[in-house]
């Protein structure tokens, strides 16, 4: 023979009240996220235009060095292209490594 334990109404007022105050903190903290959410997709955004500068000023750095014959020039447009390839991709490497 099993006996069940009455549940008293304060005891159930306290259940609803700890539920109903975890989902408001879940909810708020959802909400608190969306502008640093967004304030992230901008500061990647910029960095990609950055990315994207450095990309053509490398391109344009090997054409003159290919016409002039400078090794030093072409190394160089070769460094600054690569590094613009790492910056305009860089949120996606991070989200590769993280």
């Amino acid at each position: 023979m099993t006996i069940k334990k009455t549940v008293s109404a304060p005891e159930t007022q306290r259940k609803i009240k700890r539920s109903y105050l975890t989902v408001a903190t879940v909810a708020a903290a959802v909400i608190m996220m969306a502008p640093i959410n967004a304030l992230s997709d901008f500061v990647f955004s910029a960095i990609k235009a950055i990315g994207a500068i450095l990309l053509g000023f490398g391109i344009v750095q090997i054409g003159l060095a290919l016409k002039s014959h400078d090794a030093g020039q072409r190394a160089q447009g070769f460094m600054t292209f690569f590094g613009g390839v790492i910056i305009y991709f860089a949120k996606d490497i991070l989200d590769m490594i993280l």
